[in-house]
């Protein structure tokens, strides 16, 4: 059983920044697809980044493109989600997910964490 725990959520004011990390356990990381998502209050939980297991393919919601940057660091079993000129709309809990190893995470994800929340005052 994949074991996913964030840390790294605060508040922060519009155009700051906030780094994100997710520390997985339970099997071996470099074996996992990973990703962020996130759930405003009264909205469904959405997509915001993915990384395969080596790291060499990222991909981004459209909202985030240009903005957030996800990394991961095998050696330490993290993902990171650096997260710059942060707006209000991006107030959110954030979650850290995974998959097995190949599997796309944008729409499904079969590993949850349980979510750090993330306010953007304007």
């Amino acid at each position: 059983q994949v074991h996913l725990v964030e840390s790294g959520g605060g508040l922060v004011q519009a155009g700051g920044s906030l780094r994100l990390s997710c520390v997985a356990s339970g099997t071996t990381f470099s074996y996992l697809e990973m990703g962020w998502f996130r759930q405003a209050p009264g909205k469904e939980r959405e997509f915001v980044a993915g990384i395969n297991w080596s790291g060499a393919t990222t991909y981004y919601s459209d909202s985030v493109k240009g903005r957030f940057t996800i990394s991961r660091d095998n050696a330490q079993n993290t993902v990171q989600l650096q997260m710059n000129s942060l707006k209000p709309g991006d107030t959110a809990v954030y979650y850290c997910a995974a998959n097995p190893m190949y599997q796309n995470i944008r729409y499904r994800a079969n590993y949850w964490g349980q979510g750090t929340q993330v306010t953007v005052s304007s």
